[in-house]
């Protein structure tokens, strides 16, 4: 009998857009639903971005563009990592791909053989394992729960590494989290990744400037470091460009030159019209950037009081990000008024959706089981609505 490859059987369904298709379901059947499941801002791109992209299509930027992307923008992306992060870069060790998880993708793919294992600190953004496993590596997941905020120790690093290890997975700011590890944390991550041959850093930045604790920090930035690091970014949380679909890699060249091989298979270059806009993105003013930072940091303010205020939820208070991470353990073994036993975060978030409306996401897919995540990337009202429902349903659990 004919069936999928073994590649493919492999790999989980991704729980986040699992779940945002539910939410979408009952709304289509007329339930209003508050979606607090999907990591997107609620902002429409900035006007003058999207005058940009108006300004390309009139001037036909409709055909393929280079593998890697346009040499302008490269050199727009490597003038922020110099302006923002004091970080040097030359376009040739810049790759511009389609979102910044297939920037994510084609590092794994180019980095990991069979049998190499990656490090990853749980929790973790749904898709880090599964990337691993596509590329044939094993996932090492290091657990740092609630307890130590989400972030990974030196010690916990050192403790996981073995001569197998290839490539370590760092998400800062996190999703699911919002944790955000600051210098002297990395540093001592840092010195741990020095201290063994051919380990490397995929940092996951694309949160950067989602930041409520002041200035981001990059792995990077130390002696040694960006030999060791691909740094991963992006336009789509900061200006609020999600579906533009435009994301980078920077990295040592020969890590670049393998990327831009693998993605010259199976994508090319991606979208032009989005490039320029991009690229827009990144030399215009970042008044935007800041604006949205701000209705941000006010959502995180209120999502936490709120948060705090239901009984039975432990909330510590996110950095960085727009995800709420709250753990829910202690309604675990709980009866729903229909006679239901709430067993795991996964049936906490289906018992959420379906007796409050409101969609979000089991910790078990981010690997803490004892946890759930909420996206605060949407209204005011909504969050306030949102938490009232949720306090009202768990206040009936026997």
């Amino acid at each position: 009998m004919a069936q999928l490859s073994d590649r493919l059987q492999r790999l989980a369904p991704s729980a986040t857009l699992a779940m945002s298709q539910k939410s979408s379901e009952m709304k289509a059947q007329g339930i209003d639903v508050i979606n607090m499941s999907v990591g997107e801002p609620d902002f429409n791109t900035p006007d003058h971005i999207k005058q940009a992209a108006k300004l390309a299509i009139d001037e036909n930027y409709s055909r393929y563009s280079p593998v890697p992307g346009y040499p302008d923008l490269r050199q727009a992306i490597a003038r922020k990592l110099e302006r923002e992060n004091q970080l040097h870069y030359s376009p040739a060790e810049i790759l511009v791909s389609n979102g910044a998880k297939q920037s994510v993708c084609n590092t794994v793919m180019a980095l990991i053989n069979p049998g190499d294992e990656v490090i990853i600190p749980a929790p973790y953004w749904v898709s880090y394992p599964q990337m691993v496993l596509l590329a044939g590596g094993n996932p090492v997941i290091v657990e740092a729960g609630f307890e130590q905020n989400f972030k990974m120790t030196p010690e916990q690093l050192e403790a996981a590494i073995t001569p197998k290890t290839r490539l370590l997975i760092l998400c800062s700011p996190s999703n699911p989290t919002g944790s955000v590890y600051n210098k002297a944390e990395l540093e001592a991550l840092a010195k741990v990744i020095l201290s063994h041959d051919d380990l490397f850093v995929l940092a996951d930045e694309i949160y950067e400037h989602i930041n409520y604790v002041g200035k981001h920090e990059s792995i990077a930035q130390f002696p040694g470091m960006k030999e060791r690091s691909i740094i991963v970014n992006g336009v789509s949380k900061a200006y609020a460009m999600t579906g533009w679909r435009i994301g980078y890699i920077a990295a040592p060249e020969w890590i670049v030159k393998g990327c831009n091989k693998l993605q010259g298979q199976y994508t090319s270059g991606p979208c032009s019209v989005s490039q320029k806009a991009a690229e827009f993105a990144y030399t215009s003013s970042q008044e935007c950037v800041e604006e949205m930072r701000k209705a941000f940091e006010r959502r995180r303010d209120l999502i936490v009081k709120l948060a705090k205020d239901i009984p039975g939820l432990e909330v510590n208070v996110p950095e960085g990000a727009f995800y709420l991470f709250p753990k829910c353990s202690s309604f675990f073994g709980k009866k729903t008024p229909d006679g239901k036993t709430i067993g795991n975060s996964t049936d906490f978030a289906m018992y959420l959706l379906e007796k409050a409306h409101v969609a979000s996401v089991g910790g078990d897919a981010f690997g803490d089981p004892d946890c759930f995540r909420m996206s605060y990337a949407t209204s005011d009202e909504n969050i306030v609505e949102a938490m009232r429902r949720i306090k009202d349903a768990l206040a009936v659990l026997q």
